[in-house]
């Protein structure tokens, strides 16, 4: 399933145990060896105990559910690739999902074809950020402006304070940043970041975006622009501060929440 000769672990979490048997054929035939868990403290204990690649996670879940799952993982420094299953097809589910640090979602009912595509995709991405792909790492150190990206430390700063990202934010703003002034429209956006294409899916990128702004923007004039009806480009505005030369306190009434 991926590009190396390693077999991608993949730990498939659901209550249900016929979508755990379809979930776990599905991927063993494209090449996965697949461990099953029916409850959110099984996945914990599993996700501890092995070196994964991939969690598929239901949401709805007997004891905890996928998002407390997911959070305890990042909160543990586990940043393994998820992709939440969902019965409840709604933005808020969206977003909570993302926002806690999920890298996709597929609703049910789901084809398996669709699922197995999103697996790839994601097991794909990660495996070129693991091995320094050019397509995912052009440079070291990226510069727009006062915002400055390192890629080999994956950090940000801007005007000197650091911003705390998650991996798919991070990637995200890398990309924008390798193409400061040019118009990117979310499908390529979706296919360069998340690796995948699907029209469907531009709530996404907006949904990034937005955790993007919330962060960067209190801290300098924005950089981040919508051209209406195409995607998004980051630029710093005409007349904006040097690096180095944000006015203290600007910002400072506009607070920054969690996504």
């Amino acid at each position: 399933m991926t590009d190396n000769d390693r077999i991608p672990q993949v730990l498939v979490v659901d209550d249900e145990p016929n979508i755990r048997e379809l979930v776990q054929v599905a991927l063993k035939f494209h090449g996965c060896s697949v461990t099953t868990a029916g409850s959110g403290r099984e996945a914990l204990r599993l996700a501890d105990a092995a070196d994964l690649d991939l969690i598929v996670l239901d949401v709805m879940l007997p004891d905890l559910d996928g998002f407390e799952v997911c959070q305890r993982l990042r909160a543990a420094g586990n940043d393994v690739p998820i992709i939440f299953l969902t019965a409840r097809d709604t933005s808020s589910d969206t977003v909570t999902g993302l926002a806690l640090g999920g890298d996709d979602y597929v609703t049910k009912p789901f084809s398996v074809e669709a699922l197995v595509a999103r697996v790839r995709a994601v097991l794909r991405r990660a495996a070129r950020t693991a091995a320094g792909d050019p397509a995912d790492r052009s440079g070291a150190l990226l510069r727009v402006a006062d915002l400055e990206l390192d890629e080999n430390r994956w950090t940000v700063q801007r005007a000197g304070v650091p911003v705390e990202l998650s991996p798919t934010e991070f990637r995200l703003l890398a990309y924008l940043m390798r193409h400061e002034g040019m118009v990117l429209t979310r499908a390529q956006l979706l296919e360069s970041v998340w690796g995948w294409d699907y029209s469907g899916a531009s709530q996404i990128v907006e949904t990034y975006v937005s955790y993007l702004r919330r962060k960067l923007d209190p801290l300098g004039p924005p950089l981040i622009h919508t051209q209406r009806g195409v995607g998004y480009s980051l630029r710093p505005e005409r007349g904006a501060p040097a690096s180095g030369d944000v006015p203290a306190g600007h910002g400072a009434d506009r607070p920054v929440g969690p996504p």
